[in-house]
């Protein structure tokens, strides 16, 4: 009976997440586009939900909701039906619509999408073998073998992102880093922008003039045909052709350095919104934020390269190894155990909320950005592959930061995984996301005043 209870539960918890997942495809992703394929619309609400379950579960572990050999039952369909939607579903039918796209292959297009996928399921396979993942005493296609490619692709992909907002948040956020702009410098631009457009208007008039004359005298209609015409051509021109082509070669660099000027204008624009933003009191407390992020970036990238250069992973959680040290060195009288459950389920909260944000955000702009009516489909798909894997491989990083004692049904479910791997390789890639990071905002940062000073 308790088992039947708990799976109404799970079942509920998951049609919730999918209808969210669905509303969001919708109203977010889809809004300016037709919905042609159903198809694509349900595998990105069914892999929203079973991420999101994933998450649900983690937080079941911590408060002791449910019984034990039910959470261990869910966690193994959860994870049974993201692998195979991450591994056969979304890659068969970004093949598939990415052939319907080709006319050509319209006719064999689910040949040639099987082709696809087993062209993604070799070098998928392939992954494994740089990697110290693989297992011989799992088959083929156990979970171990599946999860821990996922979990590959998906440590990279978190590391990269983290390794970018570490440094880009504080960039953000900060006052420190805004470029001083006033009212002068963007009517000099303004300026130089109006001028420009005059010299383009003037030109195409020239244009249009020496055309109409070249019309009037005959210069269009009245030429010789055949082979003459072909020898003449090479040898003769027109009066006013020379003049046309230059002038439209000026109008061309013309609108080229109008659409930057118009660019720049805007970049000002925003810059001077951002400084008065920033002296309001939301603004001063996100410029506080922002240093913050600097310090929590610095001990990041610090903390990074000490476990990459003593290959050390913690075996203890942040928050009970923070609370022993803290207590420690106070010298009081602390349930540490207790408070390390409730701080935990706390941050563990923090974490997933904050996660599926960001990636909810980072994948609206990532899509506004690239799509367009051929491609949706198949970049809705792509970013459904993503996402999948993204809360995966969180999975595999957020448990440690969970007390030991809540790991057991996790690790079991995962399998004889690599888990201090993943957390190597999270710290590697981070490392070099951040420090590339911190170098191209530099450039960026020391090249904006001087494009704007440039006459």
């Amino acid at each position: 009976m308790s088992f039947l209870i708990d799976s109404s539960i799970m079942i509920t918890s998951q049609i919730f997440f999918f209808g969210f997942g669905w509303l969001f495809f919708m109203r977010q992703l889809f809004k300016d586009y037709e919905v042609r394929q159903y198809v694509v619309q349900v595998i990105f609400s069914v892999t929203f939900a079973f991420s999101c379950t994933m998450f649900e579960l983690i937080i079941f572990e911590i408060l002791g909701v449910l019984n034990s050999s039910s959470r261990y039952f869910h966690w193994k369909v959860n994870l049974c039906v993201i692998l195979l939607v991450l591994v056969f579903t979304v890659p068969f039918y970004i093949g598939y619509f990415i052939v319907s796209n080709i006319r050509l292959l319209h006719k064999q297009r689910l040949l040639f999408s099987c082709l696809l996928w087993l062209t993604f399921m070799y070098f998928f396979w392939k992954l494994g073998d740089p990697f110290p993942i693989l297992s011989p005493k799992h088959g083929i296609l156990s979970i171990e073998q599946l999860i821990s490619r996922v979990g590959v692709i998906g440590v990279t992909l978190m590391a990269l992102l983290s390794g970018f907002g570490a440094v880009n948040c504080p960039y953000t956020y900060m006052s420190y880093f805004l470029r001083n702009v006033t009212d002068t410098d963007i009517l000099a631009l303004e300026r130089r922008l109006l001028q420009t457009m005059d010299m383009i208007i003037s030109k195409k008039k020239r244009m249009a003039m020496t055309r109409r004359t070249m019309f009037q005298k005959g210069e269009v209609h009245n030429k010789p045909s055949g082979f003459w015409r072909m020898i003449r051509s090479v040898t003769t021109s027109a009066p006013g052709s020379e003049n046309l082509t230059l002038i439209q070669q000026e109008v061309d660099a013309l609108e080229e350095l109008s659409r930057q000027l118009f660019l720049e204008t805007a970049d000002l624009y925003a810059t001077k919104e951002r400084i008065e933003y920033s002296k309001t009191f939301k603004g001063k407390y996100f410029n506080f934020l922002g240093y913050f992020f600097s310090i929590y970036c610095v001990w990041k990238i610090f903390m990074a390269t000490i476990n990459i250069i003593f290959d050390r992973v913690g075996k203890t959680d942040p928050v009970t190894r923070g609370i022993e040290i803290t207590v420690n060195y106070l010298g009081i009288q602390f349930d540490v155990k207790f408070w390390s459950q409730h701080i935990s389920f706390i941050l563990v909260g923090i974490i997933i909320v904050t996660s599926i944000r960001g990636l909810l955000i980072t994948l609206t702009k990532f899509f506004y950005a690239i799509s367009s009516s051929k491609s949706s489909n198949v970049i809705v798909l792509l970013l459904a592959q993503i996402m999948g894997m993204y809360f995966v491989s969180s999975v595999l990083l957020i448990r440690m930061s969970m007390p030991l004692e809540y790991r057991a049904i996790i690790t079991q479910v995962l399998g004889e995984l690599q888990f201090n791997f993943y957390h190597r390789w999270f710290d590697v890639i981070f490392l070099v996301s951040a420090l590339s990071s911190i170098l191209f905002l530099y450039l960026a940062h020391k090249q904006a005043p001087e494009k704007h000073m440039t006459p």
